[in-house]
This record gives structure tokens, C-alpha cells and sequence, in this order.
């Protein structure tokens, strides 16, 4: 091969330098204009080459570097500022590697060859690479490290879902510098393989057959058929209905493709192939209605006799082990084997699915395989209705004080527990005993004891009147008010539980733009603490700045949930004093006063805090295994 002398004047790093390819043609150098170290590649690590588009301001050419040894997949971006012509010089350098690559491809064993007698081409080796690739695709979403170093599938998930996209912008604006653009996102998209491999799985969907005849709906207009009816649909209609294929071949010239398609659809051929039944008053067309009686399944017959069948939904089967109608009661018509003009629906419908499914791969077991009934196929067409429940094979897991999974390390005793906690139990039971006497209690004058009494409930009690009473009664008006607002309660979270709450509500007062930052906050927060735990975890005493830097992020998390604290705070001062001065006017305007109190209001930093409380917790567990860990190691932490 001819030498190349290909290079561009392109920065690496924020310096200055150039981007060239070396005499024996197997690496990728940058020679900066300095005294640093330069920057070689080798040609046969690279994995991916990627470049700005023609209309992007910078000119810059992304490099993919995987070693054979290297775990991970190492980038190199450079940067064309030569002051003539950047992008001429990029395209120059990008379309030698390209065709360095592809000759390495060709002369790879690993890749397929053409067969042919003469080297192939490095075109060749490319095309026989990329029909390798797409063979075995479906086992590319099943590969973790194909899904965190596939760029494309992830741009296209954070377009379709611009939370994710805001979550990931966030974090990589406030990652430490010790962390590169390549480890993070390796370690961001670690923990999302699952949704990277759903939506891979999504977007490369194909739709499959249907049925195209039923989907087609001719329509008169005037007088004049009018229908939309596309090339997809018409290899359709050849592939599901062969005797189609056959008119049409033995017609089409003789008649224009308008006209074949207008007829056949006003055709008793398309109603027989369509399924519904043929009557008199149906029109009639010479050039179809000869097809009629054609066979329109010719390899029906070479299947059945290669195919085996099980007796339990062998028609034919039953009806000569069975005696046929000298057994007994005839069978119903749908259950006769014969020609489809008997139930031209059913036939019509079976042999369509048959078709169908025939091109979709196999789920589960085939009955024809092997011959006989074996034991799975039974079980597949067993009447699982009549069978009991399976047996449970689970492993039983006792975990002792559960509580300390689910409450807080101090719980709070309610006061309605502190309230019972005081009582004595001797007391409570021989103030019942007087209360419920009857020669205490009052009779009615229909008859029977009247419990109002006994109980002190009094009707024309007001709840002013009892503001003063230290123990109130348990038939006080304060206790019945207090009660049924705890039925109300319970009832209200029990109607959220069931139909759901509304937007405002979950916002639990706070406003969506709050909201919003405090979620963004959560999210990034939780992306830092998972790289955290990653670092600690691994014991790398290498990496042991790194994980420094990384506990001053967490502690600037801290930092930024406190200031969305701050600002749900001001913002619920403000729309406490836009309330006040609302009233204040009212006041001055209509001389009335409006009961309210401050505490309705929702929102604030109490909100922020319950919210974040799981969150702020793990924050400061991390941070307390780190110091705990360098206390250890004999590292002074003050």
C-alpha cells in the first residue's frame, strides 16, 4: 500500500498539537507542539470513530480505544483548529483510519470472507462484518457492555425521555474532575442496562404479518371504487394467498394493475378467500370465478402427511377411531373434517393462522417433535382448570426484630400512646363499672335505660362550654368532634390509596417548579452515592484521591438540598404574607374577619426535609463509613 501522509493540526486536552498516522500505518499519533508526551493509538484497537456533522461549528473527531487486556473502552477526542481548513483536515484523517480499519477487517480471519479465489476487499470485509452482526443482534441486547458503550441507543432513550436526559446533563455538570466522561458513563448506564435493553428491544420491533385482506376496505365513491392499498400489502397478500399470486401472473398483462385490484376486490374469489359466504346475488367475474375451485394452499397436503398430530385434536383421527356417525350422535358441523365452503370462516381463519405463526419462532414445545405424545406435550394440552395449586418452593426467610428494617433509629411515641402508657389499667376498668350502673342511669319514657347519661353526652352541651373542663368526658362534644375527624381521616387516605391523589396534593404543597429541582436533586444525589459506593467498596488504594473527591460531591448534595429547602421556605413565607394581606383587605373593605391560620398552608422546608429524609440519611451514612475508614487507617480527619 501506498504511504499515507495525512495529518491535521488538532488540540487534545485543551493544547495544541497534530493528528497524524505513522509511516508503518498501525497507529494513531498526536505530536504536541511542547514538551509533553504524545498520544499513539493503536489502529487495531479502535472500535468506533465518531465526527462532528458538516453543519456543527467545531470540528472534532472521537476516537473508541479498546486494548485486548482493557476492560473498558478508552475515548480520545480531538479537536481540528487549523486556521485554513479544519474540517477538510478531519475528513482526511477519518477517511484514512476508515479505510486502515476495514483493510485490517479484511485481513482478519475472524471475519467472514467472500468466496472467492482473490483477497476481498476491505468493502467486502465490511459488508461481510456487518451480515455477521446483524445475525446474531438479538444476542446483542442480552450483553451488558454492549448496551453501556452503545451511544446511539442511549442518545435516543434520553430523547425519549427527557427526565433521564435532565438527570444525566445534571450529574455530569457536577461529577468531580478526577472522574472522566468515559467512567462516568460507564457507571451511569450500569445501573440502567434493563431499560436500555427494553428500549433496544422496542425500536428494533418489526411489525409482523397480518391479516392484510381483512385490513383493506374498497370503498364506492360516485359510482367509482376508491382504495389505498400499498406494495407492503400486496407481497402480503402473494405470501398469505399463493392462488392470488397465480392470477396475477397469468392476468397482469393482460389487464393494468388498476384494474386487476378493482375487479379482484368485487370478486367472489376475494369473498371465498376472505372467508365469508358465496351467494347468488354476489357479482360475477369470468377472469376470477374460473379460480374458484383452485387449490389455495398447495403445500397444505405435503405438510399434513409429514406432520404429526395428536389424537386429542385430530378431527379426522376422531372420526375413524370413533366410528364416524355410526357411533352415535352425529358431531356438529364445526367439528366435521371436510371442505372449507361447509364453514368457510372457521377454515378460512385456521388456515391464515397457520400461515401465520408458521414464520413466528417457536415459544414452546412442538407437539410434532418428537413422534408420539411425550410427557411435555401432555402436560401442554392437559386441562390445567381440574388440577390443584402447585406446591410453594420458596425459601423461608425469618428475620428477628423486624422493626429495625422499618422504623427509624428514634422512633417518636405518639401522644395518644403516652396518654394510654399513664393510665392504670385498675382505674379505667372501675370508672366503667360506675358509669355503666344501672341505678345511676336514667329510663326513658318509651322504656330502657338511658346510656346518654351514663356516658355524659349531653345535647345541649356546646363546645365552648367545655373548653374549660380539664378531662374531658369520653361522651364529650370534643371527643365526638375528635373521633369522627379520625374516620374521616382514615377514610380520605383509604379513597388516595384506591383512586389516587391528585398533582397538587403529591406535591404535598409545594409548587412543580420546587418540585421539579428537588426531584433533579434526588436523582443526581442518588447517581453520586452509587459512584461513592462503587469506589469504597472496591478497596483500589489508587483510587483513593478520587474517592476523596467524591466525598466532597456528597457533601455539596447536602449542600444543594438544602438550598431547594430554602427556597420552598421563602416560597411558602411569600404566599403566607400574599394570604394575610388578602385578609387584612377583606378587613378594611367589608369590615368581616376570616378565620385563618398559617399552618394550612403546605410546602416549606419541613416538606423538603421529610421528603429528602431517606436521602440525607444515606448522605451522612456514607460519609461516616469514609471517616470511620480513614480513622482506621491512621489518617487524621480534622
Amino acid at each position: 500500500m501506498a504511504s499515507l501522509s495525512v495529518q491535521g493540526a488538532a488540540a487534545y486536552k485543551k493544547k495544541d498539537g497534530t493528528l497524524s498516522i505513522t509511516r508503518d500505518q498501525k497507529s494513531l499519533q498526536w505530536q504536541p507542539n511542547g514538551n509533553e508526551k504524545p498520544v499513539q493509538v493503536a489502529i487495531a484497537h479502535i472500535t468506533n470513530l465518531q465526527q462532528t456533522p458538516e453543519s456543527a461549528a467545531k470540528v472534532m473527531l472521537k476516537v473508541f480505544e479498546k486494548s485486548p487486556d482493557a476492560a473498558e473502552s478508552v475515548t480520545h477526542l480531538f479537536h481540528f483548529n487549523s486556521p485554513t481548513n479544519p474540517r477538510l483536515e478531519a475528513n482526511a484523517v477519518k477517511d484514512a483510519l476508515t479505510n486502515l480499519i476495514s483493510t485490517m477487517k479484511a485481513g482478519d480471519a475472524s471475519v467472514p470472507k467472500a468466496n472467492s479465489a482473490a483477497p476481498a476487499s476491505a468493502a467486502m470485509a465490511i459488508a461481510s462484518a456487518v451480515t455477521s452482526k446483524s445475525t446474531s443482534g438479538s444476542a446483542k441486547w442480552y450483553d451488558d457492555n454492549a448496551l453501556k458503550f452503545d451511544i446511539e441507543l442511549q442518545q435516543s432513550l434520553m430523547k425519549k425521555d427527557p427526565a433521564l436526559h435532565r438527570t444525566y446533563m445534571e450529574a455530569r455538570r457536577t461529577k468531580p474532575d478526577t472522574i472522566s466522561d468515559s467512567q462516568f458513563n460507564s457507571q451511569f448506564w450500569s445501573t440502567r442496562t434493563n431499560i436500555l435493553r427494553a428500549h433496544g428491544v422496542e425500536v428494533n420491533q418489526k411489525r409482523g404479518a397480518y391479516n392484510v385482506l381483512s385490513a383493506v376496505k374498497p370503498r364506492q365513491v360516485d359510482g367509482e371504487l376508491k382504495m389505498n392499498i400499498s406494495a407492503e400489502q400486496v407481497q402480503l397478500i402473494f405470501s398469505q394467498h399463493p392462488l392470488v399470486k397465480k392470477v396475477y401472473d397469468q392476468n397482469v398483462p393482460k389487464l393494468n394493475e388498476m384494474e386487476f385490484w378493482s375487479r379482484f376486490f368485487l370478486s367472489r374469489l376475494f369473498k371465498k378467500l376472505k372467508g365469508e359466504r358465496i351467494v347468488e346475488t354476489d357479482s360475477t367475474d369470468p377472469t376470477f370465478d374460473r379460480y374458484l375451485n383452485d387449490n389455495n394452499d398447495t403445500k397444505l397436503s405435503e405438510r399434513l402427511l409429514g406432520l404429526h398430530i395428536p389424537h386429542i385434536i385430530d378431527l379426522e383421527g376422531n372420526e375413524e377411531n370413533q366410528g364416524g356417525s355410526k357411533g352415535g350422535n352425529r358431531a356438529d358441523f364445526t367439528m366435521r373434517p371436510g371442505s372449507a365452503a361447509k364453514v368457510p370462516i372457521v377454515r378460512t381463519l385456521n388456515s391464515l393462522s397457520e400461515k401465520i405463526m408458521a414464520h413466528v419462532a417457536p415459544s414452546d414445545i412442538d407437539p410434532a417433535d418428537p413422534i408420539g405424545m411425550d410427557e411435555e406435550t401432555f402436560n401442554a394440552l392437559a386441562l390445567r382448570d381440574l388440577q390443584g395449586d402447585a406446591e410453594e418452593n420458596r425459601i423461608m426467610l425469618n428475620i428477628k426484630q423486624q422493626s429495625r428494617f422499618f422504623a427509624n433509629e428514634k422512633s417518636a411515641v405518639s401522644a395518644e400512646a403516652l396518654l394510654y402508657e399513664k393510665q392504670i389499667p385498675a382505674e379505667v376498668l372501675s370508672g366503667l363499672q360506675i358509669d355503666i350502673n344501672p341505678s345511676r342511669m336514667c329510663t326513658r319514657p318509651s322504656g330502657g335505660l338511658d346510656l346518654s347519661a351514663a356516658i355524659g353526652v349531653r345535647e345541649d352541651s356546646d363546645s365552648e362550654e367545655e373548653e374549660d373542663e380539664k378531662t374531658p368526658h369520653v361522651g364529650s362534644k370534643a371527643s365526638l368532634v375528635d373521633a369522627q375527624k379520625q374516620i374521616l381521616e382514615g377514610i380520605k387516605a383509604r379513597r388516595i390509596e384506591i383512586d389516587g391523589s391528585d398533582s397538587q396534593a403529591s406535591l404535598s404543597g409545594l409548587s412543580q417548579k420546587i418540585f421539579d429541582r428537588l426531584t433533579l436533586t434526588h436523582a443526581t444525589t442518588t447517581e453520586f452515592l452509587h459512584h461513592f459506593w462503587v469506589l469504597f467498596l472496591s478497596g483500589d488504594a489508587d483510587r483513593a484521591g478520587e474517592l476523596a473527591k467524591m466525598v466532597e460531591t456528597l457533601e455539596r448534595a447536602m449542600d444543594r438540598i438544602n438550598a431547594v429547602a430554602a427556597d420552598a421556605e421563602r416560597e411558602r413565607d411569600d404566599l403566607i404574607k400574599k394570604r394575610k394581606q388578602e385578609i387584612r383587605d377583606h378587613w378594611e373593605r367589608t369590615g368581616k374577619k376570616i378565620h385563618w391560620s398559617p399552618n394550612s398552608v403546605g410546602g416549606g422546608e419541613k416538606v423538603v426535609k421529610e421528603m429528602m429524609q431517606p436521602t440525607i440519611k444515606t448522605l451522612q451514612k456514607a460519609t461516616k463509613e469514609y471517616r470511620k475508614a480513614l480513622t482506621t487507617e491512621g489518617v487524621d480527619v480534622s
